[in-house]
């Protein structure tokens, strides 16, 4: 088992930037890919960023646009979202997720979930 809490939403204005946090517990965090998902009010969870057990591979999909940056800290069993230039339509709930296997991860495939942190971006 691997538990998973987010931490770092909040409101912020638009142009702002956070950084959310992941803190895991359980099982070899460092086995793990670790990643974000985030779900809008009314629409269905979709993929963020991911990140290899080692740090050394980093993907983001379509919504990031190089905004915002995903990273680990396997000695303190921590993954981060760096979130620059946030705009409205980043509001959502944002998870952190985990799979021992990269590529399942990417593909939406998830084996552990955090309960999710709210980000809210103001115009």
């Amino acid at each position: 088992q691997v538990q998973l809490v987010e931490s770092g939403g909040g409101l912020v204005q638009a142009g702002g930037s956070l950084r959310l946090s992941c803190a895991a517990s359980g099982r070899a965090f460092s086995s793990y890919a670790m990643g974000w998902f985030r779900q809008a009010p009314g629409k269905e969870r979709k993929f963020v960023a991911a990140i290899s057990w080692s740090g050394s591979i980093t993907y983001g999909g379509d919504s990031v646009n190089g905004l915002f940056t995903i990273s680990r800290a396997n000695a303190k069993n921590t993954v981060y979202l760096q979130m620059n230039s946030l705009k409205p339509e980043d509001t959502a709930v944002y998870y952190c997720a985990a799979h021992q296997i990269y590529s399942a991860l990417v593909a939406g495939r998830v084996e552990y979930w955090g309960k999710g942190t709210l980000v809210t971006v103001s115009s």
